[in-house]
């Protein structure tokens, strides 16, 4: 194993084996709630994270977890008691990316040391171009064996399990495509963020037309799909959040803007009704019981003062939300992922060196010592 690998490995497994009291108020961490975001708990007791980025739950097992951080992935079996790094030799840095096949089969990550797919083999690499990684999403299309992967500055598509990785052609005048769904049920529809606008495309990605939402005075943050209905769209922009129950045709606001206007929204839940809302940003949690009317944070048990990141939910149960926390602002982890670095990068190249050179001098002063010692004994005694 190659030095940063194992130096980062024993990293992560220290931060997974520690056992102490989680304080919501210093690190960022994994989060769960029982009743629609009504009250929080933490979810990853015994970790200290600096950086919890994404969180999946195996539609096959609910207690079965996996969270993506600064320093690669851990999974617990058991709803978040016990956690343990996962292929800490090859799932190296920043995981911003996490998706299980619908029947929970396989899994399939994207970290800054590439794209990965596990199943009963273990983590094997996939196919992937190298501007795939960084990654911004990896959504499930509507065959169990597609993928759809937003990279760095493109979309990727896989059709056969995530082993392997394409560019999906798109407009000319694409810039930038920031978030991406896949409308459950549909036969390729997508919703995406692209220059900061809503956009929709029926054919998989390899075209789109504009949603007739966001823009350069109010860009889109993020959109989402709705659990109970799949024609409707959520996003937000400027502190709002909007809705779309025909695919992006028709747009209408909901209630009024969240008490933080410049917040960013991650993740969008909505109940069956839309009457309860959770939504999560750069600003926290907040929630709302009367179709956004009025809006509450959420701040008992969760940290209050760094950003959380996107939502999920079970899949088997509706009630139940997770969401993570990152104590490193997610911009300053995405830019050190574009740069290549992880947490090594943190350190000064000249401390690095010399602590290799003091462990290069104490073995060759070790050696001598040996030799010496050595000699001594052959010698002959004096009489």
């Amino acid at each position: 194993m190659r030095l940063p690998a194992l130096w980062l490995a024993c990293v992560v497994s220290f931060l997974a084996g520690s056992a102490s009291p989680h304080d919501a108020s210093s690190y960022g961490g994994v989060f769960r709630s029982r009743d629609f975001g009504a009250a929080w708990l933490n979810a990853d007791v015994g970790l200290f994270l600096n950086a919890a980025l994404v969180i999946a739950v195996d539609p096959r097992d609910s207690s079965h977890l996996l969270v993506g951080t600064d320093l690669g992935i851990l999974s617990s079996h058991n709803g978040g008691r016990n956690w343990v790094p996962e292929a800490r030799d090859i799932v190296i840095g920043a995981v911003f990316a996490l998706a299980f096949s619908p029947d929970g089969e396989y899994v399939l990550c994207a970290a800054a040391s590439g794209v990965f797919r596990r199943d009963r083999d273990g983590w094997l690499r996939a196919d992937a171009p190298a501007s795939a990684i960084p990654a911004r999403a990896l959504v499930a299309g509507p065959a169990n064996d597609r993928f759809y992967l937003l990279g760095r500055s493109q979309l990727f598509a896989s059709e056969d399990g995530g082993r392997s990785y394409a560019v999906v052609p798109g407009p000319p005048q694409m810039s930038e495509m920031t978030a991406l769904v896949a409308i459950p049920g549909s036969a390729g529809i997508l919703a995406a963020v692209i220059d900061g606008r809503a956009m929709i495309s029926r054919d998989g990605g390899r075209s789109w037309h504009d949603a007739g939402f966001g823009g350069a005075v109010a860009p889109v943050d993020t959109v989402a799909t709705d659990a109970a209905r799949p024609q409707r769209i959520w996003a937000a922009a400027g502190g709002r959040i909007v809705v779309s129950d025909d695919l992006g045709v028709a747009w209408h606001s909901v209630g009024r803007s969240l008490p933080e206007a410049r917040a960013r929204v991650r993740g969008i839940a909505a109940s069956a009704d839309a009457t309860t809302l959770v939504v999560s940003s750069d600003r926290g949690i907040y929630r709302s019981e009367d179709g956004g009317e009025t809006w509450a944070p959420k701040e008992d048990n969760l940290p209050t003062h760094i950003e959380a990141g996107p939502l999920a939910r079970d899949p088997n149960d509706a009630g139940v939300i997770y969401t993570v926390f990152s104590l490193m602002p997610y911009a300053e982890v995405w830019r050190m992922a574009i740069e290549g670095g992880n947490l090594l990068a943190r350190i000064e190249p000249i401390s690095l060196a010399g602590g290799l050179s003091f462990c290069v001098l104490v073995l060759i002063g070790g050696t001598l010592a040996a030799r010496h010692l050595s000699r001594r004994r052959a010698a002959p005694s004096p009489r």
